[in-house]
């Protein structure tokens, strides 16, 4: 699975918008959408949006306190 897909799962799995996934990273939705398209994430990003969903980035996956991985 790609981290576009993860990315997208994990939005999906805790009912949030891609847009305001976006906000609650400090980004704009339009940039976002580009780097959610070309995968270019920083590793401080990636954690900013595990916290955002209240998840745990781990590399390669996010994990939920229910014990979902995605």
């Amino acid at each position: 699975m790609s981290m576009e897909q993860k990315i997208k799962t994990a939005a999906a799995y805790k009912g949030i918008s891609q847009a305001k996934l976006a906000l609650a990273i400090g980004m704009t939705a339009s940039n976002f959408n580009q780097k959610l398209k070309r995968s270019t994430f920083t590793e401080d990003e990636l954690k900013a949006i595990a916290k955002a969903l209240d998840a745990s980035y781990i590399p390669f996956y996010f994990s939920f306190e229910d014990g979902m991985k995605i």
